[in-house]
């Protein structure tokens, strides 16, 4: 079995070295010293979760966090750090950051903190790359395809998100504000009207199958109904 990849981003030698040894054991450990470089490092090659001292030369933690949020929403991400103020640990979480922890810290809270986020993780991406049955068709989410044995379609990413949250709360009232906030992260008039659009759209493509409607709750907002 393939070990987990890690980069692991620190600066103090010694603590590096201990820390690269003891998590070598489990993982696949790669240490980086500089904060530039190791964000050059992240946009090259693949990890499955990194681990980020904050005080950095060339780019601190945060800004390598700022960075790797901006292209992967999912990779776990664990700082290390000297700093206790509250206010930066609040930082770090609001950042994007699945935990932080203190220095000195205990290796072994580490490594099973490393294991508990990396195995959320891949719940999260098979949860993600499952597919779904609807009517004659077939969803795969993860491809944005919507086929069965007369066509195959390639849906919107948003269409697919869509089509994934009404699937995941089949015979559920799914308030509007819930579905604008969910894929467009706020609820303005016209987040609202492209909403009404992707409806209208997913209604024409499933129009066919007279066991699967997408209802109008009036005031309220939709609802799924497979039969």
């Amino acid at each position: 079995m393939n070990k987990k990849r890690i980069l692991y981003v620190e600066d103090d030698e010694t603590l590096a070295f201990l820390t690269s040894d003891n998590l070598e054991q489990y993982f696949d450990v790669v240490h980086c010293n500089n904060g530039a470089i190791a964000f050059e490092l992240f946009c090259k090659e693949s990890f499955d979760l990194c681990v980020l001292d904050i005080m950095l030369p060339d780019m601190d933690g945060f800004e390598i966090a700022t960075e790797i949020r901006k292209r992967d929403e999912e990779i776990p991400i664990i700082f290390l750090s000297a700093k206790t103020m509250k206010e930066d640990k609040l930082k770090g979480l609001r950042l994007g950051a699945d935990d932080y922890l203190v220095k000195p810290y205990s290796i072994e809270e580490l490594i099973l903190k490393i294991e508990i986020f990396l195995h959320r993780s891949q719940k999260t991406i098979e949860k993600n790359n499952k597919s779904y049955t609807i009517g004659s068709y077939v969803f795969e989410f993860e491809n944005y395809l919507l086929r069965n044995d007369k066509e195959e379609l390639t849906l919107t990413e948003r269409e697919s998100a869509l089509l994934k949250l009404f699937l995941d709360n089949v015979n559920t009232v799914l308030k509007r504000e819930k579905i604008l906030t969910s894929l467009w992260g706020n609820d303005d008039y016209f987040s609202g009207r492209s909403l009404d659009v992707f409806i209208s759209r997913l209604r024409k493509i499933l129009k066919e199958e007279e066991k699967v409607k997408i209802e109008n709750i009036p005031r309220i907002g939709f609802k799924m109904v497979i039969d």
